[in-house]
């Protein structure tokens, strides 16, 4: 059978100048994709050149389009904004602006295009392609450019990236700034969470998101708010009597706070707005509660990028690259969309066009289309905000015999407490009786199981560590005990929520100090994946970790690494160590070593991050993957108990009937446990194969390291109707 497999060291960017510009309005995470796509382009052998202040710097020429170096992008990683800066371009718009810009262009020789913004700037630079021909032809003829020049550059590459902190744009799971803007939304919630309990206010938060509302619908699932109101589901008629009446309930059942968040752009079915004054004074006139309103406003758009945008810009700006690499004179304009955990190439003129289809379908009041034309992401979402917003009462449950118990196990993780909330609710709306366990396995078997009520998970959302008590006793243990506790509560269905160490933080900066390099220790076990993820978002020098075995001779070679890059302008360094990486060439050795052979040139510091790593509130993406995927697995539940009820007794001897729901490649599954047998390495409590170690070449590359990339998965320009139709169950 032929090898099919593509390597990075194949591809050459010799004798190519690839041109980078940030556009439109400004989102977190941009100068992480301008970062990767400068070293990634110099790392193939190809020019790179900043485009400052956007079009305009194109038009402009001159100063504003400067060749980039590998230091130019040095610590550009953690900062928030663009620092090409960008600008609206009213001269872009005009063929005589365009016809300017590519003047610019070809002088410098480049005919490879990255635009990081969103719908608007990328159908420019889609136009801009399709007049290049006649743009030379014009300059060809007014001499400007000779005959010769016009041939060499007959053809612009356009990959586009899309930076929006809205999350509008249609063939991607996220943009580039969302997940940050999320963060400064929760950030603020938070805050007002204490200050609201403490004098039993209402609040009514304004987020961005004039024509979409994924901002508001998301922070409305990651705290749990009381309502949400955005473009896409203009409430019905009668809304503000159904909202006073829930915030009224949730008062009774002494809840001392009630969140209200608002997109910029809510409407009503009319298509009239709804704005957070309308809803403050509706709630002071009909229910008398001391009312406020916050604005969020441009709060949003600052502040460092979160990890989750620093690794998506990463892995965008490299696959843009690639993407420009293989482009050929036919190739469409592309953009780099995220599906799942895959980056993916579309069309990019096929997602503005559905982009913008949402705009008409609910310009026409087509609201039901619009939320599908939006995406399988969104469409999750708002279905299971729906399912956990609105209390029923007992007469319009469904009733159902079964009970259903939630447990947590294994170590502490952010997000437990939002899955649980989930689990709970999501099975009483079904109709089930749910029990809590607490203090997993062990409290199983001691009998520590209560009823839970819908009220009972009130607010957990957004706490940390696990409320339920966790603990890594195995069942095995207590079996019997547990077996005779199932026997006395009747339970036909067990929720567990927990399993190997899971984290999904890491705080550390290395920035500020000259001459120093930081040796840090992360959590993990045997799995290497938070110091490989942590190092990509870091842009650490290295990451030791237990999957890839690692010698004195490699140590060696990255303390000559980092003696040669402390010669440049960037002079200080990172370097990661998962816990148990190597049980001889610990961190201590680690950083001896590194301080021995760097005297004279570097000094070193170690930091060992440990239980902080589990600790504080969950991060948005926690929470709402926690609440997410809690509700699809109640779901999934009631489902097999109805198919395993037979006379009265539910029999679970099937495969199916234990399975672990996990994200694969683009969709969530459900797994059978008894296939994950041969595909788990039991002594090291992981899995035998790790999607994440893909990643590693990139921080390898990105740090500039000669390394072996395979870009198989790359390459396949996919369609967005298509890629819709499928893998439906995904997020």
């Amino acid at each position: 059978m032929q090898d099919t497999k593509k390597f990075i060291e194949n591809l050459s960017g010799a004798g190519k100048s690839i041109g980078v510009l940030t556009s439109g309005g400004d989102a977190q995470g941009m100068n992480a994709a301008v970062r990767a796509v400068v070293r990634m382009g110099i790392y193939v052998g190809a020019k790179v050149f900043f485009i400052h202040e956007g079009y305009q710097g194109m038009v402009d020429g001159g100063d504003n389009i400067k060749e980039a170096s590998w230091e130019s992008v040095s610590s550009m990683l953690q900062v928030g904004g663009t620092v090409i800066g960008s600008a609206r371009c009213k001269d872009f718009r005009t063929h005589e602006g365009r016809l300017r810009a590519a003047l610019n262009l070809v002088q410098r020789g480049i005919t490879n295009l990255c635009v990081i913004g969103g719908d608007g700037s990328l159908t420019g630079a889609n136009l801009f392609r399709e007049e290049w021909s006649g743009l030379l032809d014009e300059l060809v003829q007014s001499c400007q450019i000779s005959e010769e020049a016009s041939q060499t550059h007959s053809a612009l590459h356009i990959v586009g990236m899309v930076g929006s902190i809205d999350n509008d744009f249609c063939g991607t799971d996220m943009t580039i700034g969302t997940d940050s803007a999320l963060h400064r939304i929760i950030e603020v919630v938070d805050a007002i969470m204490t200050t609201a309990q403490s004098h039993q206010r209402t609040f009514v938060l304004e987020v961005m998101g004039r024509h979409c509302g994924y901002l508001a619908l998301v922070s409305a699932l990651a705290c749990g708010a009381d309502w949400v109101l955005i473009p896409e589901m203009p409430p019905k008629d009668g809304w503000e009597e159904q909202m006073c009446h829930k915030l009224s309930e949730n008062r009774a059942d002494k809840k001392r706070l009630n969140i209200i968040i608002v997109a910029e752009g809510a409407i009503d079915q009319n298509n009239k707005p709804i704005t957070t004054e309308l809803i403050k004074d509706l709630v002071v006139r009909c229910l008398g509660f001391d009312t406020r309103v916050t604005i969020l406003g441009h709060v949003q758009r600052g502040g460092t990028p979160s990890a989750f945008d620093r690794i998506l810009a990463s892995r965008m700006g490299v696959e843009a690259v690639l993407a420009l690499l293989e482009a050929s004179p036919g190739t469409p304009a592309c953009v780099v969309s995220l599906c799942g955990n895959q980056a993916v190439r579309l069309p990019l003129m096929e997602c503005v066009q559905m982009t913008q289809e949402v705009q008409k379908a609910m310009d026409e009041k087509r609201f039901e289309e619009a939320v599908k034309l939006r995406g399988r992401s969104f469409e999750n979402n708002l279905n299971t905000y729906k399912l956990l917003s609105h209390r029923k009462m007992n007469a319009e449950l469904p009733r159902s015999s079964f009970n259903v118990a939630v447990l947590n196990v294994g170590a502490p993780a952010a997000g437990m407490n939002a899955a649980v909330r989930s689990a709970v609710r999501v099975g009483i709306t079904e109709g089930h009786t749910v029990f809590a366990v607490s203090d997993g396995f062990e409290g199983f078997s001691k009998g520590q199981i209560k009823e839970f009520k819908w009220g009972d998970v009130g607010g957990w959302t957004g706490q940390g560590g696990s409320l339920l008590g966790t603990k890594r006793t195995l069942p095995a243990k207590h079996i019997d005990k547990i077996a005779e506790q199932m026997r006395i509560h009747n339970i036909n269905a067990l929720l567990v929520i927990g399993g190997f160490e899971t984290c999904d933080r890491i705080k550390q900066s290395a920035s500020g100090t000259k001459h120093r390099v930081f040796i840090i220790e992360t959590m993990g076990g045997y799995c290497g994946y938070l110091a490989t993820v942590g190092g990509l978002a870091s842009g650490a020098d290295a990451a030791y970790i237990y999957e890839e075995p690692f010698d004195i001779r490699d140590l060696q070679s990255n303390v000559e690494h980092l003696t040669e890059k402390m010669k440049t302008s960037i002079q200080r360094g990172l370097v990661l160590r998962n816990e148990n990486s190597s049980e001889n060439y610990t961190t201590d050795f680690i950083y001896q070593l590194y301080s021995e052979e760097g005297k004279g040139v570097f000094d070193c510091r170690k930091n060992v991050l440990g239980h902080m790593q589990q600790g504080g509130a969950p991060s948005p993406f926690d929470r709402n993957f926690g609440t997410k995927i809690a509700a699809k697995a109640m779901q999934w539940i009631s489902k097999k108990l109805k198919e395993f009820y037979r006379e009265g007794r539910v029999f679970a001897n099937t495969e199916d009937s234990a399975c672990l729901l996990g994200m694969r490649r683009r969709a969530l599954v459900f797994q059978p446990v008894i296939q994950l047998k041969d595909e788990t390495d039991f002594v090291h409590r992981i899995p035998k194969e790790q999607w994440w170690l893909r990643l590693r070449p990139l921080m390898k590359i990105l740090a500039k390291y000669k390394t072996s990339y395979d870009v198989s998965d790359s390459g396949q320009l996919e369609h967005i109707v298509r890629l819709r139709a499928k893998d439906i169950s995904a997020i």
